[in-house]
């Protein structure tokens, strides 16, 4: 009797449960964060700076494990560098954004890079979206409304809040420009380690010109070295791992884990509550998410924060 084997998978997607573990794992590792930025009693840009500064020493010894025998391209070194100058700008933007809204909201709008990448790359093609991509942009636009009135009804300091986050969102898309190109050459490893080095300084600078504590006071050092931990280390190291495995579709979405888990943190520690159109708009956004990584096509989307 001739044995057949099952054929493989034409998008060589071949993930094993280790692989989704490691997906949701660091999912769940990445949506702490937030939590962790209020928790600090440092200033909002001063996490985002130890957030960088503190994991460069493990990401240097990683970065080594991994480098290319090939002298280092100095115009890909160039291009990552780049890259931390508008993902200082995200931080910076983002965990302002999270000290003034919501919980959800800051997950979501922090994460809108997804869409704005997906508008780019159909200007970039110079083609008119599909009925998919169209719909996507429609229900982000949508969605983003809600959430933002809902914001102006509740206070303006979170609707000014919701504008920080969508800022990052701006500047996280245009971190992953170079961002993109130069890991492509380099390795995640060695870019993470760049972008790191060239943030860092960046937001120490924010920092002290905004008049920041930088120090951590009464609460230590624990709510900043977790932040560091989870949101370099853990999310990023479980996201390398597993995130080759899947397919855009399953990625957009194990990321709608994020703003569920932040919108449970924010109403089980912070008494953010949810209305029935607040859910509406989040499953908006959260929806547009996931088409505009199905959707990816030249210009990729984001795969981890």
């Amino acid at each position: 009797m001739s044995e057949t084997s099952a054929p493989a998978d034409k998008n060589g997607f071949q993930p094993g449960a280790w692989h989704f573990v490691a997906l949701l794992a660091g999912n769940f590792a990445l949506a702490l964060g937030p939590w962790l930025v209020r928790l600090a009693d440092t200033g909002p840009v001063s996490s985002a700076f130890w957030r960088l500064l503190l994991p460069i020493p493990p990401l240097a010894f990683l970065a080594w494990r991994s480098r290319s025998p090939e002298p280092l391209d100095k115009r890909l070194a160039l291009l990552a560098v780049a890259a931390g100058v508008f993902f200082a700008l995200d931080l910076a933007s983002w965990h302002v954004g999270i000290e003034r809204t919501r919980l959800g909201n800051a997950v979501l709008f922090g994460n809108s890079g997804s869409v704005i990448l997906m508008i780019w790359g159909l200007l970039a093609l110079r083609r008119t979206p599909s009925r998919r991509e169209f719909s996507g942009v429609a229900m982000a636009l949508l969605g983003s409304a809600i959430l933002l009135g809902r914001s102006l009804e509740i206070s303006q300091e979170s609707f000014v809040g919701d504008l920080f986050c969508l800022a990052a969102g701006l500047f996280y898309a245009f971190y992953l420009l170079p961002a993109q190109s130069a890991r492509t050459a380099l390795g995640q490893w060695s870019v993470l380690l760049l972008v790191s080095l060239a943030a860092s300084p960046i937001l120490l600078s924010i920092a002290l010109a905004s008049g920041e504590p930088i120090w951590p006071g009464e609460a230590g050092w624990r709510p900043v070295v977790l932040l560091a931990l989870s949101s370099q280390i853990v999310g990023q190291g479980l996201l390398v791992f597993s995130l080759r495995h899947f397919p855009p579709l399953i990625i957009g979405m194990a990321l709608l884990l994020q703003p569920a888990i932040g919108a449970t943190i924010g109403w089980a520690v912070f008494g953010e509550m949810l209305t029935p159109l607040d859910v509406a708009g989040m499953a908006l956004v959260g929806t547009a998410l996931v088409i505009a990584r199905s959707a990816a096509g030249k210009v990729k989307v984001p795969r981890t924060r």
